[in-house]
Order: C-alpha cells, then sequence, then structure tokens
C-alpha cells in the first residue's frame, strides 16, 4: 500500500489516507554497473546521521538566493559524469552490496537487498517512486544522482509519489541529489538527507479526485532512530489552490515525530513551510535554516511554521531567519 496525505481545512488537519499500489512491473534484478561508462568510485560518506556545523550564512544577515548563500542548486547535485549507460524498466534490486553507477535509467529502482547504492545516475519514473527500499533492508544510500517524475504518466492519476521511498525501517541516506517533479518527494521517517536540490514540484489531481498535497521532505511519525536533514536547498512554490502542504512536513500521522534535527537549509514554500510536530513531539532541533520570501512573504503561505511543541522534551528552535535577516519566531504553544 502506498500512503496519500490529505488536509481537512485550509490550515491542515493531517489524515492519511490509502490507494492501492500496482505492483505489475517489476522487471530485472541484481544488475552491475554499466560496461562502456565511466569508472565511477564509491565515495565515502557518513551512512549514518551525523551533526554539521551551521554556515554563517544561514545564521545571520540577510541572503539573497539559495546559491550565493552556498546553497545547493543543479550546478552542485546530481550525476558528477556525462556518459550515462541508457537503460529501461522497473528495476528490482536484489542483491546485497549492488552499486548502480552511470545509469540513465527510464523506469524506477525497487530495492530488496542491503547496503545498495545508487551513484552518479538519472533516474526518470513514471510509476509511484523513483527509488523504494522495501521493509526489512536497510543502508540505502542515493548519492550524487538525479530523480525526475515525467508530469502526466505516471500510475497516480498521472502522478508519480515519491522520489525516495521508505517503506520499513531501514536506513536511507540522500546526498547531492537534484530532485524534482514528484509529489512527497523524500519519504522516510529516519535516515540522512544532506546537500541535497529539491525543487519544482509538479501539482496533479490523484486517484480521490482531489490534488496531492506536495512536500519536499515528508516525515509522519513512530519513529524513533533519527532523522536528520541539513544542508539542503528545499523548495515548493505550488500555489495554494494545487495543493502544497509544506516544504518540511513532519507528521504525526502514524505516532510522535521524535529526534529529528532540521538544521542549515534553505527552505521557501508550501502552505507552512514547515509542520513542526504537534503536541507530542519530542527531541526536534530546528536551528540555523533560512526561511526564503522568494515565493511568499511569510516563506510559506500561511507561514513559515505551524504545530511547533515549544515546550517538548528536548525540542529546541534556534537562530532561524527569513532571507532579509530578520528572526523567525514561531508562534506560542
Amino acid at each position: 500500500m502506498i500512503a496519500a496525505f490529505a488536509v481537512l481545512g485550509c490550515l491542515g488537519l493531517a489524515l492519511w489516507v490509502t490507494v492501492g499500489r500496482d505492483q505489475g512491473t517489476n522487471t530485472a534484478s541484481g544488475h552491475a554497473a554499466p560496461t562502456g561508462s565511466a569508472a565511477v568510485p564509491r565515495v565515502s560518506v557518513p551512512t549514518a546521521p551525523s551533526s554539521r556545523a551551521v554556515t554563517e550564512s544561514s545564521s545571520a544577515g540577510p541572503c539573497r538566493t539559495a546559491a550565493a548563500c552556498g546553497f545547493p542548486t543543479s550546478a552542485d547535485t546530481g550525476p558528477r559524469v556525462h556518459e550515462l549507460a541508457a537503460r529501461s524498466g522497473n528495476v528490482e534490486i536484489r542483491k546485497n552490496g549492488e552499486v548502480v553507477s552511470g545509469w540513465n535509467l527510464d523506469g524506477s529502482l525497487d530495492v530488496y537487498a542491503n547496503d545498495v547504492t545508487v551513484i552518479d545516475s538519472r533516474i526518470d519514473s513514471s510509476t509511484w517512486w523513483g527509488v523504494n527500499l522495501r521493509p526489512g533492508y536497510t543502508g540505502l544510500r542515493i548519492l550524487h544522482s538525479q530523480l525526475i517524475g515525467t508530469p502526466g504518466a505516471g500510475p497516480d492519476n498521472g502522478g508519480e509519489d515519491y522520489a525516495v521511498s521508505n517503506m520499513g525501517d531501514g536506513s536511507v541516506e540522500v546526498g547531492w541529489d537534484d530532485v524534482s517533479v514528484f509529489g512527497d518527494a523524500l519519504s522516510l521517517g529516519h535516515g540522512y538527507i544532506h546537500d541535497d536540490y529539491v525543487h519544482d514540484l509538479h501539482p496533479f489531481v490523484n486517484r480521490s479526485g482531489t490534488y496531492q498535497h506536495l512536500d519536499a521532505i515528508i516525515s509522519d511519525g513512530d519513529d524513533t532512530l533519527g532523522l536528520r536533514i541539513e544542508h539542503n536547498t528545499l523548495l515548493n512554490p505550488v500555489p495554494v489552490n494545487q495543493g502544497p502542504t509544506s516544504v518540511i512536513g513532519l507528521l504525526p500521522n502514524t505516532g510522535p515525530i521524535s529526534d529529528t534535527r532540521v538544521v542549515d537549509n534553505w527552505i521557501a514554500g508550501g502552505a507552512y513551510a514547515i509542520y513542526g510536530g504537534g503536541t507530542g513531539a519530542t527531541g526536534v532541533v530546528v536551528s540555523g535554516n533560512v526561511f526564503s520570501t522568494q515565493y511568499w512573504s511569510g516563506c510559506g503561505i500561511y507561514g513559515p511554521v505551524a504545530y511547533w511543541n515549544s515546550g517538548g522534551s528536548g525540542n529546541r528552535w534556534s537562530d532561524n531567519r527569513f532571507s532579509s535577516g530578520s528572526e523567525v519566531i514561531p508562534p506560542a504553544t
């Protein structure tokens, strides 16, 4: 089953509903890196969440653009190689430790294995996801890649729901990636999301007959293993009548939000830019972020943050600024 987010009322009362998932077109498994493409070494990067210093540009003073203030753009995300080998089909990966490198895949990856790395590749999906990690598996890394949907071609009434989906409890790292078009672009309750450029979310009317609600990153709670969202450019420019929800949605739909760090990001758009986890949230740190007014004067259509639990154990809101340089202060709870 795949989750689709709905909102009751313009200010966002969260509710999850489910729609059927079509499983029918996975075609191949366990491919090695393509021959004839440039050799790309497996990079050494953290496989577990780690803290990261907040950049000076994000902590004080005005920030005109993400690029000018040192945040990721298309210039420093996506594949680092120009020669990519063409592939097609919705591919199942079933070999532990598999490395998918240098692919230009017209399709998707469905991962039934541990410690799989996708690197220096482009995935153009017209199914539910770009890359999906199945329950019971862990260690997925998606690095230096481009994940893009095809508007009008997906199974959700023409849309594609997730660039990266984690269906279980396994760890996922998403780093230095260029992500666009999908609905809930990065959907994972825990993992390490860093140095990514998420942009151009594409509105579509889903199977329920309403606009799909759109988030750059979404976590629906009930996860104690830690989520790190650090040094990304996260954009949701979709207007209010076409289904925007948030840039970062910490939504306690299946359980409380806990142990989550949102640090040193450029954030713009959404109905609210951040949904902060609500009354049960604990251990949520939002620090050193730039809330850009490039789309709306409040960063989000209705403002920068909703449902921030200032009294939750370990929750901390600090050093967050609008792109003008003024302080972002969450509403009292």
